[in-house]
């Protein structure tokens, strides 16, 4: 008995003295309709926030949808970083999201987990259509860097979803993808690669791709640290080959990360104009882009400094 007592005293010492997982904490955006937690993993709870065209009607329409992931290296990063891109295209007409996922400095999870993170996203859209009044067959997904990469693996590679979600009857394939210098080569001499060999190739899109892939869009600044333009222009060359449709375009003298608004309103400005052409090509919006509504959103980015 005292034995058996000792063992359970370590045990509970052992318990106490384990680090705690960082909670995904709530976030209040101000133009956001609606958020929910799509999934619970790792002991937590992953938010999704919804961003409304105005008039919007779920009972009655059926839009075409975006999911946004933030980038951070699989490590970290903010859902808010693409924000404005959610604010902007939802005054185009489409129902915007901004979503959570777990990263290593808040779950200690690798990379796997991040891309399972990212079909289970745009499952529950999928899943919630109606309710949300979307169209099911037309949801895009986006991200910039590693969250890029995360976009890129839910319409480009199959697979590797979460052992928790075994419903294949709704697909965690995104439509098309909208890619902000993605990490999308993870081979040996791609970016991560050690990181993620164990999931090697499954896991990395420069690596998986099949004609029915989706329609895909890329943006690349010519002095990216992590993604070479070679990497880039490939990427572009073998969807093209595949015959899925694809437009690459490279900043001249930009960095990685160039197309956030802090680092350069033009680059921003520019992208989003670019996306937004991208997307009435597909027939997913229509008329003119919406030059005022960026406008405002840089002057409330000024004021928010």
């Amino acid at each position: 008995m005292l034995m058996k007592s000792a063992i359970s005293a370590l045990t509970l010492i052992a318990i106490v003295s384990l680090p705690a997982l960082a909670e995904t904490k709530k976030h209040d955006f101000e133009g956001a309709a609606t958020a929910e937690i799509y999934k619970r993993a790792s002991g937590d709870g992953l938010w999704i926030y919804r961003f409304d065209p105005a008039g919007h009607t779920p009972a009655k329409d059926e839009r075409p949808a975006v999911v946004f992931f933030f980038g951070g290296g699989w490590n970290g990063g903010t859902v808010t970083q693409f924000e404005q891109h959610a604010t902007y295209l939802a005054s185009r007409g489409m129902v915007a999201f901004v979503a959570d996922y777990r990263v290593k400095s808040r779950q200690k999870t690798a990379p796997d987990a991040c891309v399972a993170d990212g079909k289970s996203a745009i499952r529950w859209v999928r899943k919630n259509a109606k309710r949300l009044g979307i169209d099911a067959q037309r949801i895009a997904a986006g991200g910039g860097s590693a969250g890029g990469h995360v976009a890129a693996t839910t319409g480009i590679c199959d697979g590797l979803d979460a052992s928790i979600e075994k419903d294949s009857t709704v697909s965690s394939k995104a439509d098309a993808l909208l890619l902000f210098n993605p990490v999308y080569d993870n081979g040996p001499k791609g970016y991560g690669h050690n990181r993620v060999k164990q999931w090697f190739p499954a896991i990395s899109p420069a690596h998986n791709i099949t004609k029915d892939d989706p329609p895909t869009i890329v943006f690349l600044g010519s002095k990216d640290s992590l993604i070479p333009v070679a990497t880039a222009k490939k990427f572009d060359a073998d969807l093209k080959k595949a015959g899925v449709r694809s437009q690459l375009w490279i900043y001249e003298g930009q960095a990685h990360g160039f197309f956030n608004e802090r680092k350069s309103q033009e680059s921003f400005l520019d992208t989003v104009l670019k996306m937004d052409a991208f997307l009435v090509s597909l027939g997913w919006i229509e008329g003119k882009a919406d030059e005022a509504k960026l406008n405002s959103l840089l002057k409330n980015a000024k004021k928010a400094k």
